[in-house]
């Protein structure tokens, strides 16, 4: 097990001896990088040193313990610390999705169900932002198209943590889980008898992709269209050519954005859902050619898979890819989402596990 943390600790040392040569500062873009990747190797480190100095107290006790039964006695609570060690250095040691340190970009998007289903996006979309906030990560929405009745058609939210988050505590690492169907069962404002109605909101969660990262976008591979804006947003609204549509030549990915009162402003925030969209569709596919067992069903973020049923009858929310219930559904609309999510986290990382203990095909 300490053979296996061996390279961490190389690159943890590497990381240490550039951000300590003042010619690297010139560059913060690189400077951020490398801060970013030495945050987010300090916790195996620290396990890693944890489990060699709990190994090195063992061996100290068993070697007294033959001459003395004091330090004899305190073997087996050492073995025990030893074996609690060994395990978490080992679950810090599966391999992490490489955009975990990123923020994201999520889409909610009503489906089946009318106005019911555009009011029930309208709470998913709530219930996001509140869960950012509680977080104090930051939470604006770039694009909506609201309904008739004060719910989302659609929605687009950006979410972004404040400094440099802990491994696993990022936006992506979180919300991540969140892609899918959401199914909603309640009477409608709409429903006159008292009748409960089921209907349901699909939400896409993507990696947000910076300008400066991997995805290229060449000029000749997009097509720019501009048109006037409709519904609620101020003075600008059908009397100016300040929606913008982006057209991916290449992959037919097609994205619009007309909340902002300019031009540029909508492109540039059309620009950023592009970006994202491409990187997971690259995402996507590298998972497939690797590895369809890889592909857990917590991972997705296929929107036709029914991932969670939220039952306001019974005030109970359920997620069918882990069997975990929550019957405090109106706290889970404000916000409280750390249960759920973690039964998600909890999955994967065991799914990871796993995956390292088979034998490749």
């Amino acid at each position: 097990m300490l053979e296996s943390g061996r390279p961490v600790l190389d690159e943890y040392a590497d990381l240490e001896r550039q951000l300590a040569d003042p010619d690297v500062f010139g560059d913060q873009t690189r400077v951020r990088t490398l801060n970013k990747r030495y945050a987010s190797l300090a916790p195996t480190v620290a396990a890693y040193r944890g489990l060699e100095s709990a190994e090195g107290d063992l061996a100290a006790a068993r070697e007294l313990g033959a001459e003395d039964a004091s330090f004899a006695a305190e073997v087996p609570a050492l073995e025990a610390a030893v074996d609690q060690a060994r395990d978490h250095l080992r679950r810090l040691l599966v391999p992490r999705d490489p955009d975990d340190d990123r923020d994201v970009l999520l889409e909610v998007k009503a489906g089946e169900g009318g106005e019911e289903s555009a009011l029930f996006a309208g709470d998913l979309l709530r219930m996001y932002t509140r869960y950012a906030e509680k977080r104090g990560w930051r939470a604006e929405v770039i694009d909506a198209t609201e309904s008739d009745l004060g719910g989302y058609k659609e929605a687009r939210l950006s979410i972004k943590a404040k400094g440099t988050p802990q491994p696993g505590e990022a936006p992506w690492a979180l919300l991540k889980f969140e892609g899918g169907v959401h199914r909603v069962q309640r009477v409608p404002v709409t429903e006159s008898q008292g009748r409960i109605h089921t209907s349901a909101a699909g939400v896409l969660v993507m990696p947000e992709v910076e300008e400066t990262d991997e995805v290229e976008i060449h000029a000749n591979d997009i097509r720019v269209d501009v048109y006037r804006s409709s519904g609620p947003g101020g003075q600008s609204v059908n009397t100016t050519d300040s929606a913008v549509r982006i057209t991916h030549l290449p992959t037919g990915l097609v994205v619009s954005c007309q909340n902002e009162k300019s031009q540029l402003q909508n492109k540039e925030s059309a620009m950023r859902v592009l970006r994202s969209r491409l990187h997971q569709m690259a995402r996507e596919q590298a998972e497939a050619e690797a590895s369809a067992a890889r592909r857990s069903q917590v991972r997705t973020v296929d929107r036709s898979e029914r991932i969670r049923t939220y039952n306001f009858p019974e005030n109970r929310l359920s997620d069918h890819r882990t069997g975990f219930k929550a019957y405090h559904l109106d706290t889970v609309l404000d916000g409280d989402l750390d249960g759920v999510i973690a039964s998600c986290v909890s999955a994967d990382e065991q799914a990871r596990l796993a995956a390292l203990s088979r034998p490749e095909a």
